[in-house]
């Protein structure tokens, strides 16, 4: 299992995001950090845990507000041994921003916002290493895309918004949901509620394959004590 830290960005500063209500995220209070700054944050996560890739929500490029291209290519420079899969959304010519697609970056195609699948394959099929996230909004909603699955990418993840710094589990019903839909070798990583170790420990049993975290890390709950008994908290970008 990967454990893979997420760092959403916004105005320059890292944000504490709360069930995708954007309106009401702030810059994070950490107990790892003295500030939101993003690279005091980064470096902050790497001395907790030597995670080997991270996660970037590009939160202006995503609702068309503006980008951190420029910052997302300073900390690939500052940080040269990490793998980061960022998303930024789609641009204006249907394509992936420039920071999506940088030497060190795999991009992170989201559903959030892209209700049909047909105009995206096209950039699936360019980029296999894309990273398709199934953004689900409230409990209990369909599956997107799910008419697509032919076309998913091996990597998927299971992007709970209304969990998300909820510190109130997994959703485990859109979990399996996904795993009884996707194409056979799959590998599926969940974001969105994960409280602690045993929350963990529970996802592994059911073979997820990585787990986006930050409300747990910035808390103190998950701390280099219950990473140590993580499964496999760590390992090579693949």
């Amino acid at each position: 299992m990967q454990l893979i830290p997420v760092l959403d960005l916004c105005q320059g500063q890292v944000v504490q995001a709360w069930r995708g209500q954007r309106q009401r995220y702030r810059p994070l209070s950490s107990c790892l950090s003295a500030d939101s700054d993003p690279f005091a944050v980064l470096t902050a996560l790497l001395a907790l845990w030597p995670f080997t890739r991270v996660y970037i929500a590009d939160l202006d490029a995503i609702t068309a507000s503006g980008d951190n291209g420029r910052l997302i290519r300073q900390l690939l420079r500052a940080f040269p041994g990490l793998h980061f899969w960022v998303d930024a959304g789609i641009d204006a010519s249907g394509q992936y921003p420039a920071q999506a697609t940088l030497p060190g970056v795999r991009p992170v195609l989201g559903t959030e916002q892209r209700a049909s699948a047909e105009p995206c394959l096209p950039l699936l099929l360019r980029y296999p290493e894309s990273i398709l996230s199934l953004d689900l909004w409230r409990a209990g909603q369909e599956i997107p895309w799910l008419a697509a699955r032919a076309h998913w990418p091996r990597d998927l993840i299971v992007m709970s918004l209304h969990q998300v710094g909820s510190m109130q589990g997994p959703d485990y019903p859109a979990l399996e949901a996904v795993r009884h839909q996707a194409p056979a070798g799959s590998r599926i990583h969940l974001a969105g509620g994960v409280r602690d170790l045993a929350d963990i420990q529970a996802l592994a049993r059911r073979g997820v394959a990585g787990v986006l975290l930050s409300s747990a890390l910035h808390q103190g709950v998950i701390d280099q004590a219950a990473l140590a008994h993580c499964p496999a908290a760590g390992g090579r970008d693949q």
